[in-house]
């Protein structure tokens, strides 16, 4: 029996381990606003996941933050704009279309374009090369064939 007990004491400890975070904003403007930046940051340590989706103790750091800056009445560019001077254009999900980053956007356009023109070249030279032959150029053709 006492081993039954402390299993199930050990059993639903772990569902004080699973708190979800909750915060009260005096605005819900300001709600609708940590909801939408929470979806745009990525956490430093997953790499691949937002603040919001991100169980890293520096996710969480980020999100009290972000709130923190909302109820402070920071902007949502200056929130950004802070978040990427302490951990770099990373931390952007989706990144400025500025300076390199814009060669990542258009070069797929790009190279869409010119596959497109290179296959209508293609296309143009073979149309162009299988023409009907003259009458001359059928009778060399013709004397060859014979000549084998």
């Amino acid at each position: 029996m006492r081993v039954f007990l402390a299993c199930l004491l050990l059993w639903s400890s772990n569902a004080a381990l699973g708190v979800v975070e909750t915060y009260e904003f005096s605005d819900p403007n300001y709600e609708l606003r940590y909801h939408q930046l929470v979806d745009e940051l990525r956490c430093p340590k997953c790499q691949n996941q937002t603040i919001s989706d991100s169980g890293a103790p520096i996710a969480k750091d980020l999100r009290r933050r972000l709130y923190e800056e909302l109820e402070a009445g920071a902007s949502d560019q200056e929130i950004v704009q802070g978040m990427v001077l302490r951990y770099g254009e990373f931390v952007r999900y989706k990144p400025a279309k500025t300076g390199v980053t814009l060669w990542l956007w258009l070069a797929p356009w790009f190279f869409l374009a010119l596959g497109l023109i290179a296959w209508g070249v293609m296309a143009r030279r073979k149309t162009a090369t299988e023409r009907p032959l003259s009458t001359r150029a059928r009778e060399i053709s013709a004397l060859l064939e014979d000549s084998e």
